[in-house]
């Protein structure tokens, strides 16, 4: 096993309308106005963003974030990632009771030196801070949805 590989799975269930979330998913240079860990987005052109993130760990991941598939009438969002991790990211979004479903899915390796060198002893604690900036980002977005 590839100790520096990660799989990710999150399951948001929201109250805006399925369109409305793809929307706002759409547009990443957005990300920072509600999801805290998603420290900043720099437009490089009109498919690639480079992001930084931050979550409960002290250590910022840099990202280039590539435009793989926009499919508004299948409501996906796809991108290849580069730099710290390497490797796909893709938002799927649903009508799911009233409200909406977005599937994140997220495959990638690792290449920031310190966690490679981590990635044992500290992959339990890698999988958590992923899934505090996850519920951060759940409940960001659900708090701009209600104010639309």
């Amino acid at each position: 096993m590839d100790w520096s590989h990660y799989r990710f799975v999150s399951i948001w269930d929201l109250p805006g309308s399925p369109d409305a979330v793809y929307e706002i998913l759409g547009r990443a240079d957005c990300y920072p106005r509600w999801w805290p860990q998603i420290r900043e987005v720099t437009s490089v052109d009109g498919t690639t963003v480079t992001t930084r993130i931050r979550s409960f760990l002290p250590y910022d991941l840099v990202m280039t974030v590539r435009e793989r598939r926009r499919d508004p009438r299948a409501r996906v969002l796809e991108a290849t990632l580069s730099g710290d991790l390497d490797g796909w990211a893709r938002w799927t979004v649903t009508a799911h009771g009233t409200g909406s479903r977005a599937t994140y899915e997220q495959e990638v390796e690792v290449h920031r030196r310190l966690m490679r060198l981590l990635a044992v002893p500290g992959r339990a604690v890698f999988r958590a801070n992923h899934a505090l900036m996850m519920r951060a980002g759940r409940r960001g977005l659900t708090a701009r949805l209600e104010r639309v």
